[in-house]
């Protein structure tokens, strides 16, 4: 099997696809394989986002009916978790009616939202694997960025928070402590990974359909209005007081500008791959990182600091997003926005025509005394043809 790259860093496998009279490239469908549409479906946006918001909302109402807010964590799990997928409900029914009310032919559902096929797998592998990394690494830094403004006190060497929530649980009070961090650590990757499922859920929507259906405006104003739109879709959450403790308008906007900047960097990924799943894993190692690694760093002795000013989706992330936003902008990585690669049915090889037969020379007959040769098998031409 052969892989090339072509002018656009797009990955093709295999022989070529076939071609519509305008040149498209087509599946054996004939469904094309670009998967951006002509113009934006509005009317399927507004769809999708009333159906997201709407969704988020209901899943939510028995933390503001029950007049516990956020103080009943079984029930702020299970609403979190059921509001992660609305965005895939939204998808479907958006694709529903996108798909009837287009008259355009659109790339098959799971090219379109980057879910399959896995081509090239090295590519796609790779940044999942990068960003599920990456993104611990990224959330560490802001703590450390918090504590150098003065934010949030750590400790490091001594580990005091992290002493502290050991000494809470039984029999581990005796655990040497480099032992205790590596199984902390372990246990931090694990609960990303097992994250993957829900963070599906909203990748699906927010970089999957969404994003894919508003890069017919630009890349940054797509980017842009679905970090808004996702921010805006937490409402429910945080104007309890999820996430920053301030259930008011200040909160809901932090995490609007928060998720503006991790969006940029969850639909570079998308785009860098035409994969929807280095997003997910970037929004699975967020969320099942965040907390812990805070536990790890902080001074058991400190007080709380304001997560609106040290998280990854306040001040600090901010900061450090932005950075990384602008060396993969300086080094051009935003202008590099393969397709998924495609797999044809090698064509069978040509069979070469059989070679005519040859008499070997033994087997020449010789010719009698005066006899001549014919013109068709004399190597010498007629002599009025000579020149």
């Amino acid at each position: 099997m052969s892989t090339r790259t072509d002018d656009n860093d797009n990955a093709i496998v295999g022989t070529e696809p076939a071609a519509t009279s305008s040149g498209a490239e087509v599946d054996d469908k004939g469904r094309p394989l670009a998967i951006v549409p002509a113009t934006v479906p509005w009317l399927e946006f507004t769809v999708f986002v009333a159906v997201a918001v709407i969704l988020a909302w209901l899943v939510c109402l028995p933390l503001w009916l029950s007049g516990e807010g956020l103080g009943n964590p079984l029930l702020v799990q299970v609403s979190g978790m059921a509001m992660m997928f609305t965005p895939l409900i939204a998808v479907v029914v958006a694709m529903l009616l996108q798909r009837r009310h287009t008259g355009e032919t659109l790339a098959s559902i799971v090219r379109y939202l980057g879910i399959w096929p896995l081509r090239p797998f090295g590519r796609v592998l790779g940044m999942a694997a990068l960003a599920f990394f990456g993104i611990f690494v990224l959330v560490a830094v802001a703590y450390l960025l918090g504590a150098a403004f003065g934010w949030m006190q750590v400790d490091l060497l001594g580990l005091s928070g992290f002493k502290a929530q050991l000494a809470q649980l039984p029999g581990l009070d005796e655990v040497p402590v480099a032992l205790a961090v590596i199984g902390y650590l372990v246990i931090m990757a694990l609960g990303s990974l097992l994250n993957v499922i829900v963070a599906f859920g909203e990748e699906v929507g927010w970089r999957g359909w969404l994003l894919t259906s508003l890069r017919p405006l630009g890349t940054w104003p797509a980017l842009l209005i679905v970090g808004v739109i996702w921010g805006l879709w937490h409402a429910p959450l945080i104007l309890l007081g999820y996430n920053f403790s301030r259930p008011d308008i200040t909160g809901l906007a932090f995490m609007v500008g928060g998720c503006i900047m991790t969006g940029i960097l969850f639909g570079w990924l998308r785009l860098r791959t035409g994969s929807v799943w280095p997003a997910v894993a970037a929004h699975a190692a967020l969320n099942g990182s965040a907390g812990m690694l805070l536990g790890l760093f902080i001074d058991g002795s400190a007080s709380a600091p304001d997560m609106a000013l040290v998280s990854f989706l306040g001040v600090s992330g901010w900061i450090v997003s932005a950075i990384a936003i602008a060396v993969l902008f300086a080094t051009g990585q935003f202008r590099k926005q393969p397709e998924l690669g495609f797999k044809r049915p090698k064509a069978p090889a040509p069979v070469a025509p059989p070679a005519p037969a040859v008499p070997p020379a033994s087997d020449a007959q010789p010719m009698a005394p005066g006899e001549q040769a014919s013109p068709a098998t004399s190597p010498v031409a007629p002599h009025d043809d000579a020149l």
